[in-house]
């Protein structure tokens, strides 16, 4: 499956609601599931991100619907990079002329 790395920044909602942001974690891994992914983990850090995703998903549509999802609910934003594994970039450097 392919994989997706995902930035998020959490919105001044977000952060009005911060005690919330362990339970929004759980639905947004429960919504990857929902929609034939799953998150691979899931981590708050320090920086100019907030959290960091790391999941795995059937194709791209997912992930958009998924980041799309997040996104309504206003309390964060969030950046999504389409991962290839060294296995997947061996192949496409292979084809190269």
């Amino acid at each position: 499956m392919p994989a997706y790395i995902t930035l998020y920044k959490w919105t001044a909602k977000g952060m009005a609601d911060i005690k919330a942001s362990p339970e929004r974690i759980k639905q947004a891994k429960a919504l990857a599931e929902k929609l034939g992914g799953r998150a691979i983990g899931v981590w708050v850090t320090m920086g100019e991100y907030d959290i960091v995703a790391i999941s795995e998903g059937p194709d791209d549509e997912m992930a958009a619907v998924h980041a799309l999802t997040l996104g309504q609910g206003g309390n964060v934003t969030s950046q999504t990079l389409k991962a290839f594994s060294e296995e997947e970039f061996a192949q496409i450097v292979a084809k190269l002329p």
